[in-house]
Order: C-alpha cells, then structure tokens, then sequence
C-alpha cells in the first residue's frame, strides 16, 4: 500500500469514527433494528398461524356441540402435560415477568409448543379463555433463544424479553402501539424502561406487519355515537370508570383467590382441570348456549350495537375464573374485553352516555385496571376505536388503574411506583408480596 493510499485509508477511518462519535445511537439502533426484525418476522408469523387455527378450533366446535363434553378429558391431557413434562414453564406470564426483573436461564423454547397446544385444547372443547397469554409466552420462549447467538447480558436480555412481549401483543390483537407500550409497562408498576424503547416499538410493528402479510384479519369495532367533551359527559366517564376499576379488582382478587381453593382442594394438578371442565361443560349444556365460552368474540361486538343485559358479564366472568384457576391454558385478557364492554353497554342503562361509548370505554378500561398498564390500554383504544374517543377512553383507564389498588392478574408485576403514598414502602415489591 503506498504512502498515499496509506494517507486515505487513515483519513475514511477517521471520517467513520467521527460519524459514530456523532451519532452514539447508531450501533445500538443498528443492532437492535436486526434483532427486532428477527422477532417480528418470527413472532409475527407464529401469531398468525396461531390466530388461524384458533379460529378454525371455534368453527368446529360451535358446529359439533358435544365436544364440550370431553372439556375434563381435555383438561386431564393439559395437566398431564404440565406436571410431568412442562413444569419449569408452568407459570407462563409470570415467568416472562420474572426473566425480566432477574433474567437467570433461557425460558426454554417448549413453553412455546406447550402453550399453544393447551390453548387450541381449550377453546376447542369449550373453556372459557383467551388468547394473549398464549402470543406472549411463544413470544418471548422464540425470543429469548437469540439470546446466546447475539451474546447478550443481562440488561439486553431485559430489552429482548420486553420487545418480544411487545411483539406478541401487538401482533395478536393488531394493534402495534399498544403492545409496543404494554411490553413497556406491564412488568413494573408506574414506570417504564425507555432503553426499551425501541426494541419494543420496532418489534411490535413489525410483527403486526408480517401477521398481516399472512393475510390474517382481526376484529374491527365501531362506535356509532361520541358525544361532545362537555362537563356532565366527563362526569360520567369518571362514574363508569369507577365501575370498571372495582369489576377489574374483583377479577383479580377472584381469579387468585380461586386459584388457590382448586389446589388446596386437589392435590394432584392433573385432577383440576378436570374438575373444572366438569363445571364448565354442565353449566353450558344447562343453560343450553355457548355464550359464555371461547373467545367470545361474537358478544363483544353485539355489546357495540345494544344495550346488553348486566348478567352477561357477571356469567363471562365466572365462566373465565373457572376455566383458568382450574388450569387450562390461555389468556385473561380477551375475557376481560369481554367483561369490560359488556358492563359498559349494560351500564348504559343507568349512565346516560352512549352504549357504544361505554362498551368501547369498559374494553380497554377494565384490561387497564387488571393489568395496571393504562398507557397501552388507552393506546389501544384509539387504535381500536378512533381518536375521536380518546379523551373518554383515557378518563376510564386512568380511573379504573388507579381504583383497583394493587391488584394484578399478573403476580410477578413489581410496585415502581405505588398509586397513592399510602403505599410508598410497598416499592420494588411484587404483587405476589403483598
């Protein structure tokens, strides 16, 4: 190489190390912007296959009722499963939450398959469950086998399990912001992690991306009616709020308090879920409707369009408790969408806002309240329903987060910030503490 060459050669070098020196962001966006498309792309396409065969499990089943007969049969399956083969990734959620406030060995990769096999068990024999447990454990079990590749600590892998989460959320449900903030919010009470920030923003859309690129569609929802921003419509927003947050507590507290009774009552995990298969299948085949089962999608969107009547989500309710503290797989939240919008559209009834209004606001708000993540709630709310209900929509999740105290679906969930001073020594403990 010639003096001169020598003289260029230094001088790009130069030139590169300045840019960086520039802009410290860059390697670091750079990296986590292959990781993210990494997660999307695999994340994203297991949401889609996951989301097809769930609705093709619900098809077949609301066409062959008695299958729900076999629900205890089914249920002994998942338990036998779970207790001799899938313990170390039993606690599901938890376990994700956990990884990220002390991240110790891989979540093994067979949470993943464990996951969904039970979930597809359960909706096709007819428990009454969700959908976004089951993104976010295969989430984040796909997720944190890049762990070792990438050669990541400790504080990224933190960033890796909460893109992942992000990414499972969004993509499921199809709405990229709210799950970008809720894999923010959703371990730690009242803060967030912003060297996150990106991982899970990047992820989250991208995930989306790719579901829809499967061709996969979610449910639209619409609210005919917003009233404009005056202060007795205010008013009643904070009333329903109110209302939703006390719903979102009793979940809560029940959905433990439940837990615990199954197993101090039944021994051997295996025989639980099919106790509760048996309570959930008789009740069906009693009331002679499939209502109260499943998803429940069907009724969510009916609440958009009626007033419904206030027992539908006392009923959702129950049927949800049951199905979960027994130990079927699946998730809490679309329940709780549920439960939320059906209590808004029969609050209509004694608060005179729309019913549409009120279903859309007790959706998000109630999820707010059971999981203490408003930011992602309110999000999802406008993405879901528009921005033009975005101040009604964050009056009722901020109430409702505040009003259920703390209580959490989620037991891993750690104080960051507690609700009220009260609380202040409570910091950096986990709802399972208290």
């Amino acid at each position: 190489m010639s003096k001169k060459q020598r003289t260029l050669h230094r001088k790009l070098i130069f030139r590169i190390q300045l840019f960086f020196r520039n802009f410290p962001a860059l390697p670091y966006i750079l990296k986590w912007l292959c990781i993210s498309m990494i997660i999307g792309t695999l994340v994203g396409t297991a949401s889609a296959g996951f989301l097809q065969s769930l609705n093709w499990a619900t098809d077949f089943r609301e066409n062959h009722i008695w299958m729900i007969a076999l629900l205890p049969v089914a249920g002994f399956i998942i338990g036998l499963l779970y207790n001799y083969y899938g313990k170390e990734v039993e606690a599901g959620n938890n376990l994700l939450i956990d990884s990220i406030h002390d991240p110790k060995e891989i979540i093994p990769f067979k949470m993943a398959p464990f996951v969904y096999l039970g979930t597809m068990a359960t909706h096709f024999f007819g428990g009454s469950a969700g959908r976004e447990g089951t993104a976010l454990q295969m989430a984040g079990a796909i997720a944190d086998q890049l762990s070792k590749p990438f050669k990541l600590d400790r504080t990224e892998r933190r960033i890796l399990l909460i893109a992942a989460i992000a990414a499972g959320f969004g993509s499921v449900f199809g709405t990229p912001l709210a799950g970008a903030v809720f894999g923010l919010e959703v371990f730690l009470i009242g803060r967030i992690r912003y060297n996150a920030l990106f991982p899970a923003f990047a992820s989250a859309i991208l995930a989306d991306w790719v579901t829809d690129l499967w061709n996969v569609k979610h449910t639209h929802y619409h609210i005919d009616y917003i009233p404009k921003l005056e202060f007795l419509p205010v008013l009643y927003s904070v009333l329903a709020g109110i209302a939703f947050g006390i719903c979102a507590a009793g979940f809560s507290r029940s959905i433990h308090w439940m837990g615990s009774v199954f197993k101090s009552k039944i021994k051997y995990p295996p025989f639980r879920p099919v106790i509760g298969g048996i309570i959930v299948a008789l009740a069906v085949f009693a009331m002679g409707t499939t209502r109260y089962i499943g998803l429940g999608i069907p009724v969510i969107l009916e609440s958009f369009e009626r007033p419904l009547p206030m027992y539908d989500f006392a009923l959702k309710m129950i049927f949800t408790l049951v199905t979960l503290s027994a130990g079927f797989k699946g998730g809490e939240v679309t329940p709780l969408f549920f439960i939320g919008a059906t209590l808004g559209s029969a609050l209509s009834l004694f608060i005179p806002l729309p019913f549409g209004l009120l279903a859309g606001m007790g959706f998000v708000a109630v999820f707010a309240g059971a999981t203490n993540t408003p930011l992602a709630c309110m999000l999802m709310g406008i993405e879901l329903f528009g921005v033009e209900s975005g101040v009604y929509i964050a009056i009722a999740c901020v109430i409702s987060y505040l009003l259920s105290g703390h209580n959490s679906i989620y037991t891993k969930q750690k104080i960051g910030e507690a609700k009220n001073r009260r609380y202040d020594n409570d910091r950096d403990r986990s709802i399972s503490d208290l």
